[in-house]
């Protein structure tokens, strides 16, 4: 991963329905980048269990949903989550764990390719590392990487903005 310093001009499709420009942002956004959630009833790809960092997103994002009132309180305008799955599968997970936020869709890999982002092979489908970058506008902050405890990350985020004031 190279020296990041903005958001790429790059629009992404969101779960309600339109596309996000993320040069466009206003704003601080959080934007947390995961491998992929599971859907009850579908298995993981072959091997997933065994990638370090594979398992998780469905408690990262939980946990992203119970603090989004403290980010949101500590100057976040907005949270994105990011993964290769496509804006209906990812409805369904937005729907299904009462997430106050969007997801974007990179099937892809085009921030990946924009930012260097790592990412890795599972079967055979190639997907996001876990990380997470905070901008302020189109401007980047700081980047998480690794991100080792996905359940309790954003309380992780919640801190570090809280020690920027």
């Amino acid at each position: 991963m190279r020296e990041l310093s903005r958001l790429p001009a790059l629009s992404l499709r969101a779960t309600f329905g339109s596309n996000v420009d993320l040069s466009a942002l206003s704003g601080r956004t959080v934007l947390y980048v995961y491998p992929r959630t599971g859907r009850p009833g579908t298995e993981a790809p072959a091997g997933w269990d065994v990638i370090p960092g594979a398992r998780g997103c469905t408690p990262e994002a939980c946990s992203f949903r119970d603090h989004f009132a403290e980010l949101r309180a500590a100057g976040v305008t907005r949270v994105f989550g990011v993964s290769t799955q496509d804006s209906d599968f990812q409805s369904e997970a937005v729907e299904r764990l009462h997430l106050p936020f969007a997801m974007l869709s990179d099937p892809g890999l085009l921030l990946a390719d924009a930012l260097d982002l790592p990412t890795f092979v599972a079967g055979a489908e190639t997907f996001y590392r876990r990380l997470t970058i905070i901008a302020n506008g189109s401007t980047i902050e700081r980047v998480f990487f690794p991100v080792d405890d996905p359940q309790n990350h954003a309380s992780e985020i919640v801190t570090w903005l809280g020690s920027r004031e």
